[in-house]
């Protein structure tokens, strides 16, 4: 496909370069051409696009979610998290079937589409159906392994990791675990070496609750981010999920090692978890991303929420309302996602890159006037904003209507078909 997007306001990400008028064009899924003003361009084209001043952009990047946790939205609400999760969650998701998860995933990745965002960073249950969703629909997924003292053996993640990093262009897999809390030091130990032996990132959900890094103090006399760098787990960097109720020590590691902080403001809000120290972590140059969690905590994936409530909470808790910049958020939620994740060639729109790219509609009342673009997109935007999503050169969302092989409608009955059988088993 040869897309030409022209008369376009450009917001490439690039450190450095302010926002432009110009135009992009897109060629076999990759980014040819970048730049200011208009360029000769010699047809034929597929499609040539007036972006009528609208701001073109990099996709954003969720950097931690549960995709296929759609089927719980708004079905375990209002509870602390260890009830929430070992008295709602876990036995629901014990019913999963395979269809549940693909329709389930589908229906996450349309909602991720309408915010704007071009890849999830996935961990989740039954892995392949969840891949297969992504596949089959055009949506770049980024699968993180979960395996703990309930589920998965540490041979298993080695086959995945092998087997999920040659599956399909869009889908590419991190080693992953699901938390210190839930997994014992045998297989903590065990995801380490495996780490090690791949020279590879390892990515946890760390220090999300008070209760969390006191129960690792008690067990292990030291907190999970300190416990696991003595276990050699981020020799090769790696990340952290939520990262609430972080020591010192704990931060002096993420930046030693290179561990990415991945902050879900709206989840740890309605879990009561906290609010993660992201001033403090930016002034030590930690690096940080953005992400939804999944829709059973959550509930709604949308990443103009999670980008607000970034900057906002940091403002109310620091009491200082310069605190944390919106293009601070924005390169979280665009460049430092796609890093995060390990999509290096995402994360920002320069030829050679890949065309995962939205555009913003600034023809609305919330964009207007235009004093400062990108604090409009942070402090006013919204998914009404998203005009269209494009992954891998393809147009996916558009005008709020979806090109990805299947039809809205037959995709909620999927879904709702799935929570009424397991509601009744």
């Amino acid at each position: 496909m040869r897309i030409r997007i022209y008369n376009a306001r450009v917001l490439a990400m690039e450190e450095g370069r302010d926002i432009f008028d110009g135009e992009i064009q897109v060629e076999d899924g990759k980014i040819a051409y970048v730049g200011e003003g208009q360029k000769d361009a010699p047809g034929p084209w597929d499609r040539e696009i007036d972006a009528g001043g609208n701001v073109v952009m990099p996709g954003f990047k969720n950097a931690h979610a549960h995709t296929a946790m759609t089927f719980l939205r708004s079905y375990a609400d209002d509870l602390p998290l260890q009830e929430w999760l070992f008295d709602r969650v876990f036995p629901m998701e014990d019913k999963l079937t395979s269809e549940d998860v693909y329709w389930c995933t589908v229906l996450g990745n349309m909602e991720y589409l309408t915010s704007g965002i071009t890849a999830s960073f996935d961990m989740y249950k039954k892995i392949e159906d969840g891949a297969r969703a992504s596949a089959d629909t055009g949506f770049r997924t980024v699968l993180c392994g979960s395996i703990n003292n309930f589920g998965g053996t540490v041979e298993d993640m080695e086959q995945e990791y092998l087997k999920f990093n040659d599956f399909h262009p869009l889908i590419s897999y991190q080693l992953g675990f699901h938390a210190e809390y839930t997994t014992g030091r045998e297989i903590l130990e065990g995801m380490a070496a495996l780490g090690q032996k791949y020279r590879a990132p390892v990515y946890t959900h760390n220090s999300e609750t008070e209760n969390e890094v006191a129960g690792c103090v008690e067990r292990y006399g030291k907190t999970p981010t300190a416990l696991l760098d003595e276990l050699g787990m981020f020799a090769y960097g790696g990340g952290g999920f939520h990262c609430v109720h972080m020591t010192e020590e704990d931060l002096k590691i993420c930046k030693e090692k290179g561990v990415w902080v991945v902050t879900n403001p709206s989840s740890n809000l309605k879990l009561a978890s906290g609010i993660a120290p992201v001033r403090k972590m930016m002034d030590m140059g930690i690096g940080l991303a953005i992400g939804t969690d999944g829709a059973a905590s959550n509930n709604c994936l949308d990443m103009f929420r999670e980008m607000f409530l970034v900057t906002g909470l940091q403002k109310a808790s620091e009491k200082d309302a310069a605190v944390v910049d919106a293009m601070d958020v924005l390169r979280m939620a665009t460049a430092g996602g796609a890093r995060a994740m390990g999509l290096m060639d995402c994360d920002t729109l320069s030829v050679g890159k890949k065309a995962d790219l939205i555009m913003i509609d600034l023809q609305q009342p919330n964009m207007q006037p235009l004093n400062n673009i990108a604090k409009n997109i942070v402090y006013s935007g919204s998914k009404q904003n998203v005009k269209m999503t494009m992954i891998d050169g393809k147009i996916l969302y558009e005008d709020g209507r979806f090109h990805i092989g299947v039809e809205a409608e037959e995709v909620y009955r999927r879904a709702n078909e799935s929570i009424v059988r397991m509601k009744a088993e």
